[in-house]
């Protein structure tokens, strides 16, 4: 007995994706047979062997079977089902929108064709629309708690590999809503040669089936990782510091140490939890405040703005007698006393950077001391620095790490644009404009980028 079987029951188009012949091993082509008595795993032949009467292990010739076929109409004429596949595949490969390229994987409809269809039948199509609304109020429901809810945007930012935006956002690319690199990325490599088939040994299929398994769990601490993220707002990792200097140092240095805990509450928790803590250090600053004034007889609010004030002076006055103690306890000592006006004068005055090194101390030309050069012994990225990029390191007072990193965020941006200007540098690497025309020059005169 003979039945028609939809293709989309088992496999895709792809050929690689379908068991080959149980009868000659060969590639299955459209109309193939299916057994409908055999299993669990599917008894496929060609249509050779079925008119042979091929006849394996349990199967017979005179079981009843399938026709497996996709060249049918589904949606509407003209487009079989084989089609509909292919377009939905295509859309998801190509991106929504990209119908020149859509059209080009399938070959078989114009980008006309393929825009229209689609629209038609997966857009606009009434049936869908009820379907999509519960869906899109589900979702809604599902992320009405959220510290920060997911809204999509018409045109989402797409950066560049490598950019400093793409690694602000953690390879995260907005238009596809995914990572350019996943959490445990190779997961999938040992699956790709795992086969089920009738001849397995139960050893064999056991250990198959535990692969499988350790594959799901890694899966699913690739969801959970990916949701931590979503739900607590962690994609733009600058701006989520920015909302962090908002509080004091203290609850700053607090929510350092919680951090590791959002793990495990939600968003809304965390949050309550570090504005609970900000609120309490608040009032206990508030409190020992009054407690203050308590204590030096105040009881009204007036005279504490009057003991604010006074209060002010009185440091000021207690800093000044310090600072004159330190000036007579070193001026009995010529040399000590040398070495603190020394230091007096390097944390008063700011001073830009000489346009060569030396050794000691420089002048300029209104009398005020110029920074001495860094002294790089010890400091990470030293060894990968020739003699020169050392010299700019050392005038520029810039350590070697940091130096790496602009030289290389320079070099990439120089690749992609075949140049750079001095404006586009000093857009990509946010430090002093002085340091930035320095390091500028300094790759130029090297070779290691060239102006547009």
């Amino acid at each position: 007995m003979a039945s028609f079987g939809h293709y989309s029951d088992l496999f895709s188009d792809d050929p690689s994706d379908k068991p080959p012949c149980r009868g000659c091993s060969s590639n299955l082509v459209e109309p193939y047979i299916k057994c409908a008595e055999c299993g669990p795993s599917p008894f496929l032949l060609c249509l050779q062997c079925f008119t042979r009467g091929f006849e394996f292990k349990k199967h017979e010739s005179d079981h009843k079977y399938e026709i497996m076929t996709s060249d049918f109409p589904v949606l509407e004429p003209g487009w079989t089902a084989q089609e509909e596949m292919a377009v939905l595949e295509a859309v998801m490969d190509c991106g929504f929108g990209n119908w020149q390229d859509v059209a080009y994987q399938m070959r078989t409809k114009s980008k006309e064709e393929c825009e229209a269809h689609y629209m038609k039948n997966f857009i606009n199509n009434p049936l869908f629309s009820s379907t999509l609304l519960n869906l899109r109020q589900i979702e809604e429901a599902r992320t009405a708690d959220t510290a920060i809810p997911f809204k999509p945007t018409d045109d989402p930012p797409r950066p560049t590999f490598d950019s400093l935006l793409s690694r602000d956002m953690a390879g995260y690319m907005p238009a596809r809503a995914d990572f350019m690199e996943e959490f445990d990325n190779y997961a999938e490599w040992d699956l790709k040669d795992i086969d089920f088939v009738d001849d397995d040994s139960d050893l064999l299929h056991a250990l198959k089936i535990a692969v499988v398994d350790i594959y799901h769990s890694r899966l699913r601490e690739r969801g959970r990782r990916k949701k931590i993220i979503r739900d607590h707002g962690l994609i733009n990792l600058r701006k989520f510091q920015i909302l962090e200097h908002r509080y004091p140092k203290e609850v700053q240095d607090l929510y350092d140490a919680m951090r590791r805990f959002a793990r495990v509450v939600g968003p809304i928790e965390h949050d309550k939890f570090i504005e609970s803590h900000a609120l309490e250090f608040e009032l206990r600053r508030e409190i020992g405040r009054l407690q203050e004034y308590r204590r030096a007889g105040i009881q009204s609010f007036c005279s504490a703005k009057v003991y604010e004030r006074v209060k002010h002076v009185r440091e000021d006055e207690r800093r000044k007698r310090t600072m004159l103690v330190d000036v007579l306890q070193y001026i009995q000592d010529g040399r000590a006393c040398q070495q603190w006006l020394s230091k007096q004068a390097d944390m008063i005055l700011f001073l830009t950077l000489p346009s060569s090194p030396s050794p000691c101390y420089c002048s300029t030309a209104t009398g005020r001391r110029s920074a001495p050069p860094l002294n790089l012994t010890g400091l990470p990225g030293t060894e990968k620095l020739n003699d020169r990029e050392k010299e700019l390191c050392q005038v520029v007072r810039l350590v070697p790490g940091a130096y790496l990193e602009y030289k290389q965020a320079l070099l990439n941006e120089c690749r992609r644009q075949g140049g750079l200007r001095l404006a586009q540098a000093r857009a990509l690497i946010k430090i002093d404009v002085n340091k930035t025309r320095k390091i500028y020059d300094f790759l130029i005169k090297e070779g290691y980028i060239n102006k547009t």
